[in-house]
């Protein structure tokens, strides 16, 4: 990635400018860089990272839940129609998402719709580190928990694909 800033940027920049570099870190959900930039500055990544984890969680079940249902569902419409951020495209094309045969999307789509049905909002997973075979076990897998099982594995998940965000963004020289 060619945009990267350093953390000595970031702390620098007028809040405007910290708030779109770092809105699309959490997905459709630039107010968390809002609530952190008055927090600067920021001693490394980690700590940058748990101060926007922390503005979730305390900003209470509505606003995770909002969040939660910002995120794309995985080789749903959106990433056929084209309609995704660049971060979840490219997060997706990595995972194998956009190669999938007539089969797993006809199973991705099934378990997206099932998915929906019990939990009323997307499954979202860091994808990073998956292909399509482990994805569709994860599906598998969380369908079995229950709601409230289900919003903190979520939440977890959505910090993970906050943290690989950060990384591929911040640079960690100043060279």
């Amino acid at each position: 990635m060619s945009n990267r800033v350093t953390l000595d940027q970031l702390n620098t920049m007028p809040v405007d400018q910290f708030v779109g570099v770092l809105g699309g870190i959490f997905e459709h959900s630039p107010w968390v860089a809002e609530q952190v930039a008055g927090m600067r500055p920021f001693q490394g990544i980690d700590d940058l990272h748990q101060a926007m984890v922390d503005r979730i969680v305390d900003a209470g079940q509505e606003a995770q839940l909002a969040l939660i249902r910002a995120h794309p569902e995985l080789a749903g419409k959106a990433a056929i129609r084209g309609e995704l951020t660049p971060e979840s495209t490219s997060e997706q094309r990595g995972a194998g998402l956009d190669q999938c045969s007539p089969d797993e999307y006809s199973e991705l789509t099934a378990l997206n719709q099932a998915y929906r049905e019990k939990f009323g909002f997307p499954f979202i997973l860091a994808v990073r580190g998956h292909d399509r075979r482990s994805i569709i076990e994860q599906f598998r897998r969380r369908l079995a928990l229950t709601p409230a099982e289900e919003i903190t594995e979520c939440l977890e998940q959505i910090y993970k694909i906050g943290r690989f965000r950060l990384d591929d963004l911040i640079s960690t020289s100043n060279g």
